[in-house]
């Protein structure tokens, strides 16, 4: 076949066509795997065919576009019959074999080339190509480094025609003395792996380099290899499992049985299925024609290298330890704190890591830590995603109830459906097990005057209580099992919800058994403090509440007298369809049976008996939606003569002659459309009030409703049924998980503050709030079992994950790795997906692990966790089955980085009035106009200082991404890699690096020692550009930030006197209310500027000290300099507590890791 007909005529400058179909004779190569009897175009068709259907729970109709847009392709690495690279020489190999690559040309223009590595392993060539044969080739010798991403010039510059190539396959050559860059795309990431290996491998073994043997037997590297001698870790592996297999070699014959080789394998790489072991020693077995079952030290070593081999961690442990295969307590150190975030590693506590961790004794006897011990350390609990610091409770619980979200269950002791579900303790125990800090009960009359624990559905209730049969549950027993589980996992107060339907006489049988049963544990209203005015105050802390229980119910007014009198019952526990009255709904599981619920009609008010003897145990009086009303009513009249209390003050003026705590109980339907409608009233409520939202009455089959709508609303109690499974429970497990478990979590800072702003609805930034960029990359997933129930689909599953981000509406999102078709339990992704966050505080990300299938989709895995809690570097995430238990040894492991947002803090055009400023097109936020002539003039000054510290601050980040993409390193580089990288330009052949650092004014600053390269030079300059900005910044951030807080100091003054200063100025009705909600919107922006000022100090001052102890580690450090010329307040100023100002927390990523001890607890 010539030429012309394998590529057609249309060719490029160089005589080679731009994205040309392969030839028929290296389809396999394209990807790296050689597919029978099918090309790669064929795989992706069948893919793209076989989209999953699956409905997510986000209703994004972005996600539309976003999915026609990811492909489903297929993972090398998926195909049974393909060996793991799990070495140098198996990359070394791959790439003497040659594959197909794309170059990306300076001049936007994209080849399809076929390059090989020469089989003496000296340069790399490619075909086709106008050049002769001599002229299209790169010595290995000239290569200076090898980048991963897009991350040169090239590709950052291209515009769109490097849009649409993967991040996670592109990788780029820098040779020559000029550092010229060879851009290039493979078609998978796994492959553009194996090419990065082999490259950085030959970089860090020049003598390798002319002496590499022919490609053996099965195309790897010959026996004469120096790469064939083993590296330093491949030989402790060896020496480890030579040990193993010695150890159960009871005959020392060097022969165990298959028996004994597949338990040892077994026991040395949990989680591993048996017979997968045992079908790769039948393999072995056939392969080489024997006739017994027994197994030799090498068949053994061969079948443990293939099957426990983790091509992601092997690649990761190549990238860290460069030449060894195995690192040193430095390496890990490094790692450590380039990678996972944790500042303050120290060698001893790398050298515990690895005598905990490392498998072999020589690598603890010698502190290295090779393939297997490493591969056990990212699987540790230290690596997990969920940070360690929130196992405990890690937030203030000193500030009053209405201040935090409170993990409520709903009918948790009903089994089943609404309908048939008869009452049973264990449904308690499992709530109160799980953290739930508001039990609601039922309690009915019963026979021989002793109340039962159940639901009351009036007097047609004998027409579908079809549990009738079953013994019923006394209340006192009832109380008796919450008395025993009340506090065993949260020391904080229980929330008893009560919902009574009794007689005069059994209500006072209940509360004897309240008080028997709780005697001093329960929490009675004579110890309830009372203002002057006869109002109650402040609800106390959780703290202040400890080992107390509550009583929720319906309460006597206090000019009630005697012992008994009439309250107001709104049914609101019953509840009618509203809508869907009238309706005729077919009973969960009797479909068949032909039996029919018709949905009541809204029920109205009517009048309860309630005996004084029960009331005088209620310490929070139960509400129906009026008292929202109300309040929204009396703040609506009281604008014109008391302080505001829009989105601003908390409940000012309090709830019209509350004589007790109140808890406000709404619908579902009623609570949703409040948050959309009245979205700043709801949150004003809920400052001062505790708010509950129960579910749906026509949910007769216990489903849950989405808790992050109504959380994003304030409301702190959103009832669920615990004893449903499903994405709305892992969302609450998700949330609460992340104070200790203890029931209790801390709201937003913008839900508690005296006078705040913030909208449920927001679709942009809130103001105050600074805005984050999460990425997560997906790289593999391990273990991954069978879906429940899919016994008929074979052995096989085609998995991929799907990653939902849940919030406010402006960070809703949900993205999905493509499938990675018949993998079986251990995928490789290599995806990386972003994110961005505009209210971290309310921000979960789900993790969700599906098998795709053409009749739906079957669940595997899920995992659920607050973005607060996540850290960043490289984690494992335990999967989670359907019922919120661990799945044994299954797991994703990915690499997380959370960054500010380049201009982070800046609010969007869209509803948060932003004019654009002048200075490179830089968009500042600007206060709103009030109205009142001297409230505007104290806020004007404001203006200038706003602009400085937007200005301070975006200098020095954007000063920081400039360096960082000057070295070759993204965005979310540490600092520390790319000193890294600047060193290794700056070493000379003579020995001593070209360039030294040393300490003028506290500051580290390069200076070059002898002639540098034009390359270098430009890169020194970007250095000293981002420290000027840093010292800007340190220097001037107190000053401006102390002059913002004084305008701030200076508009609160006028709070109290807002009313009457609008009467002045002549505003009434809505331009009244336009002024209060612009001096609280101008109150919330000038605190969240000071808090993002101060964070952004706090993250400059860390990264020089980054810099000083990065040049000192990498040798830049002159013998008169060291980096303890950094003051104590400099270097050691992370060293301040973490549990403070939650703005400053949320501001800085890195002030969070600095002092934790988790990871290994160094």
């Amino acid at each position: 076949m010539s030429e012309q007909e394998r590529y057609g005529d249309g060719l490029c400058d160089d005589g080679a066509p731009e994205i040309i179909p392969p030839r028929v004779s290296r389809t396999g190569r394209r990807s790296g795997v050689i597919l029978p009897g099918q090309d790669n175009d064929t795989i992706v068709l069948e893919a793209v065919r076989a989209a999953p259907r699956r409905s997510s729970i986000i209703k994004d109709p972005s996600m539309h576009k976003l999915a026609g847009g990811r492909k489903k392709t297929v993972s090398f690495s998926s195909i049974p019959s393909e060996k793991k690279v799990s070495s140098a020489a198996d990359c070394l190999a791959f790439m003497q074999g040659g594959c197909e690559l794309k170059k990306v040309r300076p001049n936007s223009r994209i080849y399809s080339r076929f390059y090989t590595l020469d089989l003496d392993l000296s340069c790399l060539r490619w075909e086709p190509s106008k050049k002769d044969g001599e002229r299209a080739r790169l010595d290995m010798a000239t290569i200076r480094e090898v980048r991963t991403g897009k991350s040169t010039e090239t590709f950052l510059h291209n515009g769109p025609a490097a849009e649409h190539l993967a991040e996670e396959a592109a990788f780029s050559i820098i040779h020559g003395d000029d550092y010229q860059s060879l851009d290039l795309v493979a078609l998978s990431a796994d492959v553009a792996n194996i090419w990065v290996t082999g490259l950085r491998y030959l970089v860090s073994h020049p003598s390798a380099i002319g002496h590499g043997g022919g490609a053996g037997g099965g195309g790897g590297l010959g026996e004469g290899s120096i790469i064939g001698e083993g590296s330093l870790g491949s030989k402790m592996r060896s020496e480890w499992l030579a040990a193993e297999f010695a150890e159960v070699d009871e005959d020392g014959y060097g022969i165990v049985s298959e028996d004994t080789a597949v338990a040892t394998i077994c026991k040395l790489c949990p989680g591993i299925k048996e017979a997968k072991v045992r079908l790769r020693f039948k393999e072995i077995q056939r392969s080489k024609e024997k006739l017994t079952s027994h197994v030799t030290r090498e068949e053994f070593q061969e079948a443990f290298c293939e099957l426990c081999t983790r091509p992601d961690v092997y690649f990761l442990l190549v990238q860290l330890s460069k030449d060894r295969e195995c690192l040193d307590a430095q390496d890990l150190r490094l790692f450590l704190e380039t990678e996972q975030g944790l500042s303050l590693a120290t060698a001893e506590g790398c050298l515990e890591l690895v005598l905990r961790f490392e498998p072999s004794r020589p690598g603890r006897e010698r502190g290295l830590l090779g393939l297997d011990g490493f591969a056990r350390y990212l699987q540790s609990p230290e690596c997990q995603l969920f940070d360690v610091e929130h196992q405990g409770v890690c937030q203030d619980m000193s500030l009053p109830l209405s201040h935090y979200y409170i993990s409520a269950s709903y009918r948790s002791y009903l089994l089943d459906d609404q309908v048939h579900g008869r009452a049973d303790l264990g449904g308690l125990t499992r709530a109160l097990q799980a953290g739930c800090r508001c039990l609601e009960l039922g309690v009915t009359d019963g026979p021989e005057g002793e109340p039962l624990l159940g639901v009351d559905y009036g007097p047609d209730a004998h027409r579908h209580h079809h549990h009738h049969h079953h013994t019923p549950v006394t209340i006192r027993s009832a109380l008796e099992v919450v008395n025993k589980y009340a506090f065993l996992t949260s020391p904080y107060p229980l929330l008893l919800y009560l919902c009574q339907r009794c007689s005069p006489s059994q209500q006072r049988t209940l509360a004897q058994h309240l008080r028997k049963v709780f005697s001093t544990r329960l929490y009675t209203p004579e110890a309830l403090p009372v203002s002057q005015v006869g109002r109650a105050t402040t609800l106390p802390s959780p703290e202040q509440l400890k080992g107390r229980v509550l009583l929720v119910g319906k309460k006597l007014p206090p000019e009630e007298e005697g012992s008994e009198g009439e309250v107001s019952e709104e049914d609101e526990e019953i509840g009618g369809g509203g809508p869907l009255a009238g309706r005729r709904m077919t009973i969960p599981g009797e479909e068949e049976l032909g039996v029919v619920l018709v949905v009541p009609p809204p029920p109205q008010p009517r009048r309860l008996r309630l005996q004084r003897e029960l009331s005088d145990l209620v310490s929070v009086a139960r509400t129906g939606s009026r008292s929202f009303y109300n309040h929204r009513e009396t703040r609506k009249q009281g604008q014109q003569h008391s302080p505001p209390s829009t989105p601003s003050t908390p409940g000012t003026p309090l709830l019209p002659d509350s004589a007790y705590w109140t808890l406000c109980s709404l619908g579902e339907g009623e609570a949703g459309r409040l948050a959309s409608e009245s979205p700043e009233d709801l949150v004003g409520f809920t400052k001062r009030t505790l708010t509950r939202v129960r579910p749906s009455s026509v949910r007769l089959d216990s489903s849950n409703p989405n808790p992050q709508g109504y959380w994003k609303g304030g409301v702190q109690l959103v009832a669920l049924n615990q004893q449903t499974p499903g994405a709305m429970l892992d969302l609450h497990r998700g949330r609460f998980i992340q104070n200790g478990g203890c029931g209790f979590v801390l709201r937003p800072g913008v839900m508690r503050d005296e006078v705040s702003y913030f909208s449920a609805v927001t679709q942009g930034c809130v103001p105050g709030v600074p805005p984050q960029t999460l990425r997560v990359k997906v790289i593999s997933a391990h273990n991954l079992p069978k879906p429940q129930g899919a016994g008929a689909k074979g052995e096989v599953i085609d998995p991929y994950v799907v990653l939902e981000l849940h919030g406010v509406p402006a960070d809703c999102a949900e993205q999905r790795t493509r499938t990675a078709a018949q993998n079986q339990d251990g995928p490789l992704f290599d995806e990386t997906f972003e994110f961005q966050v505009n209210m971290p505080e309310l921000a979960l990300l789900r993790f969700v692990v599906l098998d795709d299938d053409y009749i739906g989709d079957d669940f595997i895995g899920q995992y659920s966790v607050a973005f607060e809690c996540l850290q960043p570097g490289y984690r494992n995430v335990p999967l989670l089955g359907l019922e919120g238990d661990p799945l044994p040894h299954a797991s994703l492991f990915v690499h997380v980085a959370v960054t500010n947002r380049r201009g982070g803090g800046k609010a969007q055009r869209r509803g948060l009035s932003v004019r654009r400023g002048v200075r490179r097109g830089r968009e500042y936020v600007t206060l709103r106009n009030t109205g009142i002539k001297a409230l505007d003039d104290t806020f004007r000054p404001a203006s200038t200082h706003l602009r400085e510290a937007t200005d301070l601050r975006e200098d020095a980040q954007s000063a920081s991404v400039s360096f960082k993409e000057q070295c070759g390193l993204p965005p979310v580089a540490k600092l520390k890699q790319c000193i890294q990288s600047l060193a290794t330009r700056l070493q000379t052949p003579e020995g001593p690096p070209g360039a030294s650092m040393t300490l003028r004014d506290g500051y580290p600053h390069l200076e070059a020692l002898s002639s540098i390269t034009e390359v270098t030079r430009k890169l020194l300059n970007h250095y000293d550009t981002m420290i000027s900005a840093k010292k800007q910044l340190i220097e001037n951030a107190d000053v401006v930030q102390e002059r913002i807080a004084q305008v701030q100091r200076e508009g609160m003054e006028f709070h109290e006197e807002l009313p009457r200063l609008g009467e002045k100025e002549g505003l009434k009705g809505h331009k009244q209310s336009k002024a209060l909600e612009s001096f609280t919107w101008n109150i919330t922006v000038l605190k969240g500027q000071c808090d993002l000022l101060r964070s952004a100090k706090i993250d400059s001052l860390d990264a020089l000290r980054q810099l000083a102890l990065a040049c000192e580690a990498c040798g830049l450090t002159s013998t008169t300099s060291s980096c303890t010329s950094f003051g104590p307040s400099d270097l050691f100023y992370t060293s301040h507590s973490r549990r403070g100002n939650s703005q400053e927390r949320r501001g800085s990523t890195q002030e969070r890791r600095v002092n934790t001890h988790g990871n290994g607890r160094i």
